[in-house]
């Protein structure tokens, strides 16, 4: 996966049509999400299409996601939460504060209010994951 500074160099090059693509082409590249993870737990609320993160934790106690949606765009946003902790150990994961890290993409600016109305609601299931993994270790 890029790390968010990658995207975001790229990211500040492009206008428009291009963004989007950019956003549908890291929502490609997310790992594939076995389907038996999509369930009601992994589900997030609030988002117009269908999203699912899943935390899984490496033997180094670093925290991998995986995670997908049902619509192409939105999985990129889902990929861009994503490369703002993965691989992270979870305390760092859970005190990162994700929309700080997201803001230079001015998604609100970028994509319609349906699009971007869940992205709280993924920050915080990332977050509380981390923090349930760390409060754990």
């Amino acid at each position: 996966m890029r790390t968010l500074d990658d995207i975001l160099e790229e990211y500040a090059f492009l206008d428009g049509d291009e963004r989007y693509r950019l956003l549908i082409e890291l929502g490609r590249e997310l790992e594939d999400m076995p389907d038996a993870l999509k369930t009601d737990a992994t589900l997030v609320r609030g988002c117009s299409a269908s999203v699912w993160v899943y935390p899984t934790q490496q033997e180094d106690a670093k925290l991998h996601f995986l995670a997908d949606s049902n619509a192409a765009i939105t999985k990129g946003i889902v990929a861009l939460v994503l490369a703002a902790v993965q691989d992270r150990p979870a305390a760092e994961v859970a005190a990162t504060d994700i929309a700080e890290a997201l803001a230079p993409f001015e998604l609100k600016k970028q994509l319609s209010s349906n699009r971007t109305q869940g992205v709280p609601n993924m920050i915080a299931l990332v977050r509380e994951h981390a923090a349930r993994i760390a409060a754990a270790g």
